[in-house]
């Protein structure tokens, strides 16, 4: 049986979403295409003939295509007329006033307006997109949305996973002596616990192995340490995942990267993996071992 393919073309008023929309749908899981020429449709799908893992598409078309504007519902009716195809053209829209206090806040000039004013770009705008409009099958209208607003609305009305939005925890253990993670939302410092390194039999193992993750674990004050973590983490993240974060990296480390950080980072995450989506990585876990040090 035949995999039918989503196609969702999202186009509208500059300045009503069109950014955070596409962004939406690639959270979503769609291979999200922005500002493609509608004359290079017929190319884009025989590559997704061939791509069969890819069967979720959004295109963006704005006034970057303007003198494309005509061929937008050609582009709609071509999709449509292949049976294999489920599309829906979306148009993002918000009043006049609206467009211009958001052109006013980001002190940009409207794509028709370069050298005049920019409600005269945004009705001329208007006029050119009034028949793609009236064609959508979903008129958005963002005027008393905020960004996070939208993009709930997106994921409501498109998500497979009951309009849940898309969150998951990234867990690692890492080595101050290498660094702190640039991409570390958290970071949590285990250095005070004892260090297995200085035990001849645990020191080129690691926090995977059990004789290791018990020492840590039944070290002095560990069990205490990591019932109040794993209280703050558990209280935080559905605070985090209600602001509409995608993923939240949790970073633990102790001096090398080998032996306690390795340990709790991945109990922490065998843990959280009762409620989330969780990954785990150990960054520098295979340094040590190279060097013969800690």
């Amino acid at each position: 049986m035949a995999v039918r393919n989503r196609f969702v073309i999202i186009t509208g008023m500059s300045g009503a979403g069109k950014t955070v929309a596409a962004q939406s749908f690639e959270d979503l899981g769609y291979f999200v295409v922005d500002n493609m020429p509608p004359t290079l449709l017929p190319k884009f799908m025989d590559l997704i003939r061939t791509e069969r893992e890819i069967n979720r598409i959004a295109l963006v078309v704005d006034l970057r295509s303007q003198v494309f504007y005509d061929e937008i519902l050609a582009m709609n009716k071509q999709l449509k007329d292949d049976s294999n195809n489920d599309v829906e053209l979306i148009f993002l829209d918000s009043s006049d006033t609206k467009l211009v206090s958001r052109y006013k806040e980001t002190r940009r000039s409207h794509p028709l307006a370069r050298n005049g004013r920019t409600i005269d770009g945004i009705r001329q705008e208007r006029d050119l997109l009034k028949s793609v409009r009236d064609a959508a099958d979903l008129v958005v209208d963002t005027t008393t949305l905020s960004p996070r607003k939208l993009r709930e609305e997106i994921f409501h009305n498109y998500s497979i996973d009951n309009g849940k939005l898309p969150f998951h925890v990234e867990v690692m253990s890492f080595g101050f002596k290498y660094g702190l993670p640039l991409d570390a939302d958290i970071v949590m410092d285990v250095r005070f616990l004892p260090n297995p390194y200085y035990d001849p039999d645990m020191r080129y193992k690691t926090g995977l192995d059990k004789v290791v993750s018990d020492f840590v674990m039944h070290s002095d004050g560990a069990e205490e340490f990591y019932a109040k973590l794993h209280d703050l983490i558990s209280f935080t993240l559905p605070g985090y995942e209600k602001e509409g974060k995608a993923n939240l990296t949790i970073a633990i480390g102790c001096t090398g990267g080998q032996h306690r950080s390795v340990a709790i980072a991945q109990r922490l995450a065998t843990d959280l993996k009762q409620n989330y989506t969780v990954n785990i990585t150990h960054r520098d876990i295979d340094r040590i071992k190279a060097k013969g040090d800690d």
